[in-house]
């Protein structure tokens, strides 16, 4: 595997010795090192720990193959507390991907397509295809091969981005800069509009959404904003500190005092099938055959939201666990009964 000319100098003993590199599996140091300098190159800085993460080797290893691309006249540098980096204008020659790397690319292709917006799906194909002009013609072929025989299917109610009118870019720009940003947002609840200035985190897709996680300047707090409800948003030239949580940070905060609670139900096998893929969004777990049906376990964090739904089926089900649930589904059967009798 050759990924930079001619220079990079490595006795012979060292390409046997191959370590045990998790999802790696076996590779040898040749390899290693190919992947180290990428990695390299992938970002402005990337810090010892993150090498011997990623490689499953230990520091005393992550040292060693560094200096064996210092020894080998790769510009490296290397700050204590902060990481490595190359020299500005390095660059390595053109990178060639294995048969299972490009495969790889393709099934995420299908995710990326099938999980997100027509915009990003359509710009992550577009960079598959440069990929794939780097390829040999055999595994291009390979690839042409299987690429109709992986498929995802997209959920019928995922919203869709226009491509006039995809915030994507801008907001990303504005984090990278650490850029104010001026938006106009419909608060759904209230049905109203508003104007907000904020301070970017990032960005994540959750139940067929982007979300932008942001501190409002109006409300003094961290808010999230769903991109279908964004009507307007610019980037401005003021800059903000960079004093915020990271996004991952502030997700598991966020996420961390939801409560959830178990639910049992037991459906009729004849019913089972018409449940569908529905049963995804209520906190679906697992599930059990059983004699006359099927146990089907979620962990949900409202009641109230999963007695609705289970009352769109509950003549070919029973609640097995908990008695809340019960008690709130007999409430709303009793509400609908008095609501009738009214009429």
């Amino acid at each position: 595997m050759t990924v930079w000319k001619a220079g990079l100098q490595i006795r012979n003993q060292d390409w046997n010795n191959c370590e045990k590199i998790g999802s790696f599996g076996a590779m040898n140091r040749i390899d290693r090192l190919s992947a180290i300098l990428i990695q390299l190159q992938s970002r402005r800085t990337v810090r010892a720990q993150d090498i011997a993460g990623r490689f499953e080797i230990s520091l005393r290893t992550v040292y060693r193959d560094i200096k064996s691309l210092e020894e080998a006249g790769i510009p490296i540098i290397g700050e204590a507390g902060v990481g490595y980096s190359l020299t500005d204008g390095y660059r390595l020659p053109p990178v060639m991907f294995t048969r299972e790397e490009a495969i790889a690319f393709i099934t995420a292709e299908k995710l990326v397509v099938g999980l997100t917006d027509t915009t990003n799906g359509n710009s992550y194909s577009s960079a598959l295809y440069k990929i794939r002009a780097v390829l040999k013609t055999a595994d291009k072929d390979h690839l042409e091969h299987l690429d109709d025989r992986i498929e995802f299917l997209k959920a019928t109610h995922a919203p869709e981005l226009r491509a006039d009118h995809n915030p994507m870019q801008t907001i990303l720009s504005a984090i990278a800069g650490k850029n104010v940003m001026q938006l106009n947002y419909f608060a759904y609840y209230r049905q109203t509009h508003t104007h907000r200035l904020i301070e970017p985190i990032g960005v994540f897709y959750l139940d067929n959404y982007w979300h932008l996680i942001a501190y409002c300047r109006e409300r003094k707090a961290y808010r999230d904003f769903r991109f279908d409800r964004i009507t307007e948003i610019s980037l401005l030239a003021e800059l903000y500190a960079d004093c915020h949580p990271s996004l991952k940070n502030y997700l598991r905060d966020m996420f961390k005092d939801i409560k959830l609670q178990e639910v049992i139900i037991k459906v009729d096998k004849e019913a089972y099938p018409y449940i569908g893929q529905q049963k995804y969004y209520y906190g679906y777990i697992g599930e059990n055959q059983v004699s006359d049906g099927v146990e089907i376990q979620f962990l949900t964090n409202s009641l109230d939201w999963f007695a609705r739904w289970f009352i769109t089926f509950a003549d070919h089900a029973v609640v097995l666990q908990p008695k809340e649930l019960l008690i709130r589904v007999e409430d709303i059967f009793n509400g609908i009964a008095k609501k009738m009798a009214n009429k």
